[in-house]
């Protein structure tokens, strides 16, 4: 690692003075990505790694550091990582979706990710971003405030990385590759984890969990990752209650709860006051899932919370996770969180609209002969009936240097066919999806407004949309369809939450905001990896500004070939 100075020359009272130093860094690491024989579930499997680890490596920088990551691909898969949530200003080429920004980094092949942590502190993570290797390819990404500058709550005595995830006993690709010949759903997991390891599980009582230690009277900060594939998670330690001070890294009013929602892509930061007698807590990771008919892994995941002193043969104090369909303790946890919006951390929420966008998103069913399995038909996802389809050339490539065929500019801004978003199966089934490759362009610095509307055709679900390049403000949501005279009148445009991530209500919808301030071609998708791979997803290409500060960077030399 190595240091880099920025030499200010200071202006006192008029008088030229000596320069100042400002500090950032150079943060360099090398990601080896490894074949890895790894036992859980009382078996084992070859995985696909960063340097043999499980969770990957926390990447660490400070606001306004540079950070350069090899990734070399040792594996018989095309590997892409994305730094999921950071800003990427100008350096779109370093995001990392495959076929999005960058065409994928091939077996015995290199690539340099090179971008600058620009505006941003807090917690979020990076992970493959190319058929579902994200299931074990995952780590955090840890933005510690500019040196000198503190947290906007009490110091923490410590901090800890808690990542909660997925385990298959069976090999992912081959899961999802069998479901898409069949037209069918995937299996679902067979256990969730906490950093790495899913606890005792019917089954497997052996089965190792994860310990957290602790010493009485002090507060801890937890820095909580969802990187599962599929599934939002409900995360409780017993007897204890959680302080929560940012999501997505961005600040928020602090709130206790004993239960967190994250959905899969999001962070959340919490202070734990460890204020109990010493002894053992049980912590929960399980299934949020409001949807009877859609299947999911009701494996919980267990760890432990261990206070110092206590011996290994105490008993755990024991907690009950939620049940899996517990909207009223999801809606209470989402609708807690506000922008921290201080002097020093604002909310800028835009209060003009240029571009006020409906997106339905959800799932339906197209026919496909070749599904047996699926009586001729196959489950699809689509955002305003369009079902993506991926390309062979990276859209932002083919938008740089004008290469015609690989995707049309024409996504609709409206669903292309009105109707009962919400009714009750199977109402809407007639409703067509098409196939396309199309995004929709924004001029530099557009501000927009994006509802999101769940449907119902085949099931109402929730769905957690991640957009590429921007935070955006969760500015409205609602239950039913949206109601664009009244339901604007509700709207928080004071301190709405701030996030990268954000869960469309099951059979409701969203509404966001943001400003278009970043060239490039930035996706927007389900972050359940299933509705990506069904077609869940679409891109928004902003063009370049005025100047050499609002356009984009030029690629590297080192940019992966199609």
């Amino acid at each position: 690692m190595e240091s880099c100075w920025v030499r200010l020359l200071v202006l006192l009272f008029g008088v030229l003075v000596l320069p100042a130093m400002v500090e950032c860094k150079v943060r360099h690491y090398k990601f080896n990505v490894v074949m890895k024989n790894m036992t859980r579930l009382c078996s084992t499997k070859p995985i696909v790694t960063v340097n043999g680890k499980l969770p990957g490596p926390t990447l660490y920088a400070r606001e306004g550091d540079n950070v350069l990551v090899k990734v070399a691909n040792h594996v018989k898969y095309n590997v892409t990582i994305h730094w999921h949530g950071v800003r990427q200003l100008r350096t779109g080429w370093a995001d990392g979706p495959a076929y999005i920004t960058q065409c994928p980094i091939q077996t015995g092949q290199n690539f340099i990710y090179n971008f600058t942590i620009t505006g941003q502190r807090g917690t979020l993570l990076w992970h493959a971003h190319i058929l579902w290797l994200r299931v074990t390819l995952h780590g955090a990404i840890v933005i510690l405030p500019k040196r000198g500058v503190p947290y906007p709550f009490p110091k923490p005595s410590k901090e800890y990385v808690i990542i909660l995830a997925e385990w298959w006993k069976a090999d992912t690709e081959t899961v999802i590759n069998q479901a898409t010949s069949q037209g069918l759903a995937p299996n679902v997991s067979d256990a969730h984890t906490i950093n790495g390891h899913p606890g005792p599980v019917p089954g497997c009582p052996s089965e190792r969990s994860y310990t957290l230690p602790v010493e009485s009277g002090k507060t801890y900060l937890l820095r909580i990752v969802n990187a599962a594939l599929n599934e939002e998670l409900f995360f409780k330690i017993a007897q204890h209650n959680l302080t929560v001070v940012e999501v997505d890294a961005t600040y928020v009013k602090p709130f206790q709860t004993d239960t967190i929602l994250i959905t899969p892509g999001q962070t959340t930061n919490v202070l734990l006051t460890t204020n109990q007698n010493a002894g053992k807590y049980l912590i929960t990771a399980s299934t949020f899932m409001e949807t009877a008919i859609v299947a999911i892994d009701n494996v919980t995941a267990s760890a432990a919370v261990h206070y110092s002193g206590t011996l290994a043969s105490a008993s755990t104090v024991l907690t009950k996770p939620p049940p899996q369909n517990a909207s009223a303790v999801a809606n209470s946890f989402n609708n807690a969180l506000r922008s921290l919006n201080s002097k020093k951390y604002p909310a800028k929420v835009p209060k003009t609209v240029d571009h006020s966008l409906f997106f339905t998103v959800g799932l339906g069913v197209n026919p496909c002969p070749t599904c047996k399995a699926g009586n001729g038909s196959k489950v699809v996802a689509a955002v305003n009936n369009i079902s993506f389809v991926m390309p062979t050339i990276a859209l932002l490539q083919a938008h740089v240097f004008n290469i015609s065929g690989v995707f049309t500019t024409d996504f609709p801004g409206n669903p292309p066919t009105t109707y009962n978003y919400t009714a009750t199966p199977p109402q809407n089934a007639s409703v067509p999806t098409m196939n396309g490759t199309k995004v929709y362009r924004l001029p530099y610095n557009a501000t927009v407004q994006l509802v999101l509307q769940d449907t119902g055709i085949i099931a109402p679900e929730t769905h957690p949309i991640h957009l590429h390049g921007f935070n955006f403000f969760g500015v409205g949501k609602g239950v039913g369809n949206y109601d664009p005279k009244k339901d604007p009148k509700k709207f928080n445009l004071v301190d709405p939450v701030e996030r990268n991530t954000i869960g469309v209500p099951s059979g409701g919808w969203i509404a966001i905001r943001f400003i278009a301030d970043n060239p490039g071609v930035w996706f927007l998708h389900c972050h359940l990896e299933v509705h990506t791979t069904w077609g869940l997803k679409m891109a928004f290409l902003v063009d370049n500004g005025k100047g050499p500060k609002e356009t984009l960077l030029p690629p590297p030399s080192d940019l992966p070939k199609c």
